[in-house]
Formats: C-alpha cells, structure tokens, sequence
C-alpha cells in the first residue's frame, strides 16, 4: 500500500458547487476508483484550498490512473469538477493536483 497526498486550489465562487458534487459523488465514478486499487479517499477543504488523501493497494498506478482516465463517466465527473479548481502556484507544468510530500505517518 502506498498512501498519495495532493493539493489543489478552489475557486471560491465555485466552493459550494464543488462541496455539493462531492456530497453525491455518481456511484459509477466511485466504483472505478475501487477498480483502480484506490481506497480510504478523502478531500479536505481549508482556506481557498483542497487536500486530497488517498490509499492506493495495486501494483501499476500510472496503469490504473490511465485507466481511470479513459473512463467515460470519470471523464464527465471531471467535467464538472475541474472548473471548480485551479493548481497551487508551485504545480509543475501540466501538473493539476499538486504532489505533496509525506513527512510523516503513524500506524
């Protein structure tokens, strides 16, 4: 199992959009993160930016998120989702989520 941390902002005009999408989440995109070997995902919201936290229990995940991005509902969720968000100022180029270092964990 690897754990996975990103971070993203929000348009703030678009918060309680973004909140009131994630509050009904389509089963269709849930069951294909399940299918991509990712679990215990959650986003937290503070001050204008998003975290996202996630376990990923499979063997490829360039693989799996490959997957999960030719996936056509996915692809709809993300429609609805992405102008809700914009990268943080220290994104790489092409980067949307922004990788976020772990330093530290406890079991």
């Amino acid at each position: 199992m690897k754990r996975y941390g990103w971070s993203i902002k929000v348009k703030m005009e678009r918060l309680a959009e973004y909140k009131a999408l994630h509050a009904a989440v389509w089963p269709e995109v849930l069951n294909r993160l399940k299918e991509c070997n990712i679990q215990n995902y959650s986003i937290y919201y503070r001050d204008g930016y998003l975290f996202s936290y996630l376990e990923y229990m499979g063997q490829d995940f360039e693989k799996d998120m490959a997957n999960m991005a030719a996936d056509p509902n996915t692809q709809a969720w993300w429609k609805l989702t992405d102008p809700c968000q914009e990268p943080v100022d220290s994104a790489s180029e092409g980067e949307w989520w922004a990788t976020m270092e772990e330093v530290f964990h406890m079991e």
